[in-house]
């Protein structure tokens, strides 16, 4: 009697390792999955950083050039602002 009880117990301890086995392969995968997909987004960080400080850049260099222009855009004269209003 104790030997079925001891087969029937080994069975059982035999389909936990075996289901723990399982949720052990799962939680490597998802592992896996999220350092793949964290090393994705880590680059497209580093991407659209670099795109952000192009564009910084781009609108400080329009900026620079509008200010150009308004310094040679000559200043009104007094008369002229008389005569608008």
């Amino acid at each position: 009697m104790t030997e079925i009880r001891l087969h029937h117990y080994s069975g059982g301890m035999i389909s936990d390792f075996n289901q723990l086995s399982e949720k052990i392969g799962q939680l490597a995968e998802m592992a896996q999955t999220l350092r793949r997909e964290n090393a994705s987004l880590r680059l497209h960080a580093l991407a659209l950083a670099g795109e952000n400080a192009d564009l910084l850049r781009r609108i400080e260099e329009a900026h620079q050039r509008v200010t150009a222009l308004l310094e040679r855009i000559p200043a009104p004269d007094a008369d002229e602002d008389e005569e608008a209003a």
